[in-house]
């Protein structure tokens, strides 16, 4: 065999080499961008659930604002109850209403028992009364 039929065989096979690498470069570069394409869809749909996860806890935070700052004027007005003496000899103390509104006494019943204004009567059974389930 001569030289030149060796380096034509040689030059076959390494352009059938090259083919072939440059066949599986492809295909590992076309897998590369639909593992990129994949990636940046849930890159788009993790923003789009973080802005409506911040969204909502921006809302619940002025609501939990709102709550608290209703609670602190109803507080207010507990500790302005709760510190008034009983308006008639031997009439039970507010303690005991908030033990009963707490045992599940509703306002009428606590204004009742208790001397209480109905404002007054409410606002304990608001406070310190069992909570009605949904």
């Amino acid at each position: 065999m001569s030289w030149s039929a060796i380096f034509g065989v040689a030059g076959v096979v390494l352009a059938a080499c090259s083919l072939t690498t440059a066949g599986i470069a492809l295909g590992v570069a076309r897998r590369w961008q639909a593992r990129h394409a994949s990636l940046e869809a849930d890159f788009a749909a993790l923003r789009r659930e973080f802005e409506r996860v911040a969204s909502i806890s921006a809302r619940t935070g002025r609501r939990v604002q709102r709550v608290e700052h209703e609670y602190s004027e109803v507080a207010d007005r507990v500790d302005v109850v709760e510190s008034r003496a009983p308006t008639a000899p031997g009439s039970e103390s507010f303690d005991q209403a908030i033990e009963s509104a707490r045992l599940g006494a509703d306002a009428d019943t606590l204004a009742a028992k208790f001397g209480l204004s109905s404002g007054e009567a409410e606002l304990v059974a608001r406070m310190h009364g069992r909570q009605k389930s949904a």
